[in-house]
């Protein structure tokens, strides 16, 4: 087995279209000026979802409706303490996290005692090799976003939200609606994302099975200077480092599982220290809107 060949190039593309989708929604949150920390857990709220129904129904498109649907759902309970009740949104998504970990666990046990035979999820089949839906949706995905925000009133309204919410409300921009549309639409990327993880990588659940991904989204929308070309190509260096260490594993190499392990999140701690102080975001990121008429 060669350690570079084109098998490695398909792991990193189906490794890394999870982390593009949600990075893409992460993106449009933090430019209209919330920090959704809860990315994460909606990726596993949305995972969940994908299996139940694609096991259920067999069908990959309604299993994707429905993370995408799940992880709006999410999304909608952490909107309603941030922009609602204007509650913390550090502490809110961690809250968000925690219970999706804890809720999504439970609800599969429940699904599946041990005693049930357990199916895998409807496996979504490549077009070409390493060319299928959720490449192609992925890449319009991303090419979606980035024309939206550049080009159109709505997403520069978007990005006036983010900056200075005051002045953009003085101007007729409806901020709260744009947050929450955007926090919402944020939600539907992680929920895909998840589905992702079951119907594309997996094909079943596990619990806790999205393993930080949500927060290597967030990671990402960091070192791409939030512009949508160089946040996928971070999502390609996260899922190259990852599909590397399964190689490495792979070769029996005399090199500590743990240590491969943890390479790619290595890499994106040591991105967040390289980017961090760089990257400027958006003025009003974080910060509760409250109209004044």
């Amino acid at each position: 087995m060669d350690l570079f060949d084109l098998g490695l190039v398909f792991a990193t593309l189906r490794l890394a279209a999870p982390l593009a989708a949600a990075a893409m929604g992460e993106l449009l949150a933090e430019r209209s000026g919330v920090l959704n920390i809860g990315i994460e857990g909606m990726m596993l709220c949305g995972a969940l979802a994908a299996f139940a129904i694609g096991t259920a129904t067999g069908s990959p498109v309604l299993a994707s409706l429905a993370g995408s649907l799940t992880g709006v759902a999410a999304a909608a309970l952490f909107a309603v303490f941030v922009l609602w009740r204007r509650a913390d949104p550090i502490v809110t998504g961690t809250a968000l996290n925690l219970f999706a970990l804890g809720a999504t666990g439970s609800a599969y046990r429940l699904l599946y005692p041990p005693e049930v035979p357990l199916s895998d999820a409807p496996a979504v089949a490549d077009w070409l090799p390493g060319l299928n839906p959720f490449v192609v949706g992925t890449a319009l995905l991303v090419v979606g976003v980035g024309a939206f925000l550049s080009y159109t009133r709505a997403g520069l309204a978007v990005r006036a939200a983010g900056e200075r919410a005051e002045a953009a409300h003085s101007q007729g921009v409806r901020v709260a609606a744009a947050r929450w549309g955007c926090t919402l639409a944020g939600g539907a990327c992680a929920g895909l994302a998840g589905a992702m993880l079951v119907l594309w990588i997996s094909n079943t659940f596990v619990e806790g099975m999205t393993s930080g991904r949500g927060f290597v989204a967030l990671a990402l929308v960091l070192f791409g200077g939030y512009r949508p070309g160089r946040i996928v190509l971070g999502a390609l260096l996260f899922g190259a480092a990852n599909a590397l260490q399964f190689r490495l594993q792979a070769l029996g190499l005399e090199i500590p599982y743990a240590l491969l392990l943890m390479t790619p999140y290595l890499l994106t701690l040591l991105v967040l220290a390289l980017f961090a102080g760089r990257v400027r975001a958006p003025s009003d990121l974080a910060r509760p809107f409250i109209a004044r008429e």
